[in-house]
């Protein structure tokens, strides 16, 4: 059996941050004393100033740590830093750059790592791994430890841009492929699928689904949206791996991010878009998606995103290499230009 963790504190409430000091008290006892870093980024310090001062009054041994990029190589520095200074816990206060960096460099420093997001772009707030930049525009999924808190002000991700949220939504939906993917291959090798991560999969994605707020910026919207994610991240904690929550519409998403970086496509949406080609290729119903993502206005044409027809299918006949140990529908699909092409015509047509 895997042996998971999961965080000792997960705050998701409206003003959760103007107690920030008293919710970190609780989740690690004395910090007050400790050495802590708070990374962010320097965008974000007028937005979340006051709680930033707030959090280095109380706690006296505390420092700022600017990031500037998700990438392996600002992660390790921000690792070493962690080991030379003694520090004895991190904070990270932002979105996905921040909270990737912060996560990873926790791991390797082997001390606990609090996530305080400023949006929901997607759900590393929860999950066991980091997505980080290597050489060049490539970036590699890395393995780490989960949060030992989660502190979600409702009323902070009330400011994020809307297309943020989108694309939270986007990598929550994606788990209606995914988790047939993750059938698949448990039949393909001979494996069982993990019954307790695919429940709280499955969980993130109804309660999104079938929830009846559809407003992005309702405070309601946010904490569904929230559970959800986090959700999915612990599902993958309890797997031991990402297949709860990642299948072939993430390969194709990995692919238009390592063959076409022209592509200025948020990941959540990329994923989201792989979902209803994936769906089409399992042979499974493509509406209750459709239906979804019409509901939270999310813009499915490729070509608005400034995807020919070309790239789409470039994309896909190249989505299988990018991840070679993961089985998925695209491994047992024919893929040609004449069948991606037909596919592409009915995302344009919708």
């Amino acid at each position: 059996m895997n042996q998971f963790n999961l965080p000792s504190c997960l705050i998701i409430e409206e003003g959760a941050c103007e107690r920030l000091n008293e919710i970190l008290a609780d989740c690690i006892p004395g910090i007050e004393e400790k050495k802590v870093v708070i990374t962010t980024e320097e965008t974000l310090i007028p937005i979340m100033k006051p709680y930033l001062e707030e959090m280095q009054q109380d706690l006296p041994e505390s420092e700022l740590y600017l990031i500037d990029e998700s990438s392996f190589q600002e992660a390790m520095e921000l690792a070493k830093y962690i080991c030379m200074k003694d520090v004895e816990v991190i904070i990270g206060v932002g979105g996905g750059k921040v909270l990737d960096v912060a996560k990873y460099a926790g791991f390797v420093g082997k001390i606990p790592y609090i996530c305080v997001p400023t949006t929901l772009s997607n759900d590393s707030l929860a999950s066991p791994v980091a997505v980080l930049g290597t050489e060049g525009d490539a970036r590699k999924t890395l393995k780490c430890a989960i949060p030992a808190g989660i502190v979600v002000d409702v009323n902070v991700i009330m400011g994020a841009p809307a297309s943020h949220l989108q694309s939270g939504i986007g990598d929550t939906i994606s788990k209606y492929t995914a988790l047939y993917d993750w059938k698949l291959d448990a039949a393909h090798r001979g494996n069982k699928v993990d019954d307790f991560s695919y429940l709280l999969s499955d969980m993130a994605l109804t309660s999104l689904c079938y929830n009846e707020e559809k407003s992005l910026k309702s405070k309601e919207f946010i904490k569904i949206l929230t559970q959800s994610l986090v959700l999915g991240g612990l599902a993958m904690e309890i797997a031991g791996n990402s297949r709860p929550s990642s299948g072939s519409e993430h390969l194709f998403c990995h692919s238009l991010e390592e063959n076409h970086k022209e592509i200025q496509i948020t990941h959540g949406m990329a994923v989201a878009l792989g979902s209803l080609v994936s769906c089409r290729l399992q042979g499974r119903d493509v509406a209750p998606l459709e239906r979804i993502l019409e509901a939270y206005e999310m813009d499915m044409d490729p070509m608005n995103w400034g995807i020919t027809k070309e790239i789409f299918t470039d994309a896909w006949l190249g989505a299988a290499d990018t991840r070679k140990d993961r089985y998925t529908v695209l491994n047992e699909v024919r893929l040609t230009e004449e069948l991606l092409g037909g596919i592409y015509e009915e995302l344009r047509v919708k």
